[in-house]
This record gives C-alpha cells, sequence and structure tokens, in this order.
C-alpha cells in the first residue's frame, strides 16, 4: 500500500509565503509522477503543479506559473510545492498526488494525500 501525508499548510496574509511538503510512503516499486492539486469551496479540484520523475519535468497551472515552485526528493521520497506571493484565491484544500507501481510488473495507480488547508487572508 502506498501513503501521501503532506504538511505545511496554514493561515498566511497576502503577499506571503508557504512551502507544503509531501512524503510517499508504504511498499511501492517506483514513484513517477507527482503533484498538487487543490480544492477551493464550492469548486472542482484543480491541477495545480505536476513534475516527472525523469528528468523532474514540470507543468504548471496558469493561475500559480511564476509564483509556485514544484520540486522532488527521490532519496527522501518527498515532493514539494513553495508558494510564494499568495492571493486569497490560492485558499484551498491542497491534496498531494502520486502515480505509483506497488510491483515491477504492475499497474500504475493514482494515490492521494489526505489533503491540507491553505488559508490566505489579512
Amino acid at each position: 500500500q502506498v501513503q501521501l501525508v503532506e504538511s505545511g499548510g496554514g493561515l498566511v496574509q497576502p503577499g506571503g509565503s508557504l512551502r507544503l511538503s509531501c512524503v510517499v510512503s508504504g511498499t511501492f516499486f517506483s514513484v513517477s509522477t507527482t503533484g498538487w492539486y487543490r480544492q477551493a469551496p464550492g469548486k472542482e479540484r484543480e491541477l495545480v503543479a505536476l513534475i516527472t520523475s525523469i528528468g523532474h519535468n514540470t507543468n504548471y497551472a496558469d493561475s500559480v506559473k511564476g509564483r509556485f515552485t514544484i520540486s522532488r526528493d527521490d532519496h527522501r521520497n518527498t515532493v514539494y510545492l513553495q508558494m510564494n506571493n499568495l492571493k486569497s484565491e490560492d485558499t484551498a484544500v491542497y491534496y498531494c498526488y502520486a502515480v505509483a507501481k506497488q510491483t515491477y510488473d504492475g499497474a500504475d495507480e493514482d494515490y492521494w494525500g489526505q489533503g491540507t488547508q491553505v488559508t490566505v487572508s489579512s
């Protein structure tokens, strides 16, 4: 089984910064793409950023480009989201996401964390 545990959420003023972390643990053969999604009240879950295992190629939502940076430490099985110049519209529950194989010949499966609240308010 694969578990994702996020940390680093909280309350921050507009213009401030937060860094989210997500540790991937459990029994698995490999983790490929990892990333972050978010869901604001009354809205659907949306992509924030993704990062691949090979090459660490990144993809960002237009709304966060230039402000958020995704990175990963494969030795620690951890993915990070550095969020700068936060705006009130960034307020949401942020979910960690990972694609992983439990065995070398198994299928890729999607895994989600439990979510961490980010609130941007003065």
